[in-house]
C-alpha cells in the first residue's frame, strides 16, 4: 500500500510540474482572448471617418471592467513556473531544519527523557504494589505471595529499562556534535577581474583536499605514501597560500570600486595596478597548481614505490610556502 501512494504521489507531482510549466502559455492565451473584448480605440486603431448623420444625442459609451495588468500576471505565473514558490521554498527550509544534526539530537533526547520517566514510574508503582501485597494490606492482613513476586518481578524489569534510558540520556547529554562544515568563501562579482582566478582557486582546493586524503591512507602493502609531517605541512602551507590568495583578490575587488567612483583622467592608473596585482594572482595560482600536480604524481607513484615523486611533494610545498610569504606582504 505504501508503495502505491508514493507511485500515486510522484505522479501527482509530475502532472502538478507539468501545468505549472505550461502557466506561461495558458496566461498568453487568456491574454490574446481578453484584447477580442477591447474597444479598437483602446488598442490604438485609428478610428474610421464619421458619415454625416442626423443630429442624435450620443449615446454613453459603456465603460469595461478595469483588468488586471496581464504582462504583471504573467511575469508571476512566469515566476511559479520556475520553481520560485514561496510555499515550495518554506517548506524545503523547514525540511533542512528538521535533518539539522543539532535537531535530531534535540529529538532523541526528548525521547529518551519521557522514557525514563514512564518506567520510573512503572517501577514505583510495581514497588509499591509488591510491598503492599507482601505486607497483606490487601486480603485483611493476610499476604499473598504471588502478588507480591510478580510485583517484585515487574518492579525489577521496569527498573532495569529505566537504567538502560537514564544511561542512554547520559549518553545523549554527553555527545558533541561535529561543527558544521564551513560554507564557501563568497566569489567576487562576475564584471571583477578576481572573479576567474577565485574559480580556478576553489577547484584546485577541493582537487588537492581530495589527493591529501588519499596520502593520509595506508597503501594495499599496509605502508604510508609519505609522512604524515609532510601532509600536514602541505595542508597548512595549501590553507596560508589560499588565504593570501583571497586578501589579493579582495585587494583588486577595492582598486576596482575606486576606480569606477573616481575621475576620468585617474581610472589608466588605476587599471594599470588592476592589472600588475592580476599577473600576481595568476603567478600565486600557478604556485599553487604545482603543488597539486605534485600531490597528484605522489599518489600515483605511491603504488610502485618511487620515490623521485614522493619528494616533489615537499619541493612543491616548500615552493608554496615561499610564494606564499610573499603574497602576503603584497596583500
Amino acid at each position: 500500500m505504501g508503495q502505491g501512494r508514493r507511485k500515486d504521489f510522484g505522479e501527482f507531482t509530475a502532472k502538478l510540474e507539468k501545468h505549472i510549466e505550461k502557466l506561461p502559455d495558458y496566461a498568453q492565451r487568456a491574454q490574446e482572448k481578453l484584447q477580442r473584448y477591447i474597444p479598437p480605440s483602446e488598442q490604438g486603431s485609428s478610428p474610421r471617418p464619421a458619415q454625416p448623420r442626423p443630429a442624435q444625442p450620443p449615446r454613453p459609451r459603456p465603460q469595461m471592467p478595469q483588468m488586471p495588468a496581464m504582462p504583471k500576471i504573467s511575469q508571476q505565473l512566469t515566476s511559479m513556473a520556475s520553481g520560485q514558490i514561496p510555499v515550495v521554498a518554506e517548506a524545503k527550509a523547514k525540511w533542512a531544519r528538521w535533518n539539522e544534526p543539532a535537531a535530531k539530537l534535540e529529538r532523541q533526547k526528548r525521547r529518551t527523557s519521557r522514557a525514563l520517566t514512564f518506567w520510573i514510574l512503572l517501577t514505583v508503582l510495581c514497588g509499591l504494589f509488591a510491598f503492599v501485597a507482601g505486607a497483606g494490606l490487601l486480603k485483611a492482613g493476610q499476604a499473598d505471595v504471588l502478588q507480591a513476586i510478580a510485583g517484585g518481578a515487574f518492579t525489577i524489569i521496569f527498573g532495569t529499562f529505566g537504567v538502560k534510558s537514564g544511561l542512554r540520556l547520559r549518553t545523549l547529554n554527553r555527545t558533541v556534535l561535529p561543527a558544521a562544515p564551513a560554507a564557501p568563501p563568497p566569489l567576487p562579482p562576475a564584471r571583477s577581474v578576481a572573479r576567474e582566478p577565485m574559480e580556478r582557486l576553489a577547484e584546485s582546493e577541493a582537487s588537492l583536499a581530495e589527493l591529501l586524503r588519499q596520502l593520509s591512507q595506508p597503501t594495499s602493502l599496509g605502508t604510508m605514501p609519505v609522512s604524515e609531517i609532510a601532509v600536514a605541512d602541505a595542508r597548512t602551507t595549501a590553507a596560508e597560500a589560499a588565504q593570501a590568495l583571497r586578501g589579493l583578490a579582495g585587494r583588486i575587488q577595492a582598486i576596482e570600486r575606486g576606480r569606477d567612483a573616481a575621475p576620468e583622467r585617474e581610472r589608466g592608473a588605476l587599471d594599470a595596478a588592476v592589472k600588475q596585482l592580476r599577473e600576481q594572482l595568476d603567478d600565486g595560482l600557478d604556485g599553487y597548481g604545482g603543488l597539486v600536480a605534485a600531490a597528484g604524481h605522489t599518489v600515483a607513484a605511491s603504488s610502485d614505490g618511487m620515490t623521485s615523486s614522493k619528494e616533489s611533494l615537499s619541493d612543491a610545498t616548500d615552493k608554496l610556502a615561499g610564494l606564499a610569504m610573499a603574497l602576503r606582504e603584497l596583500s
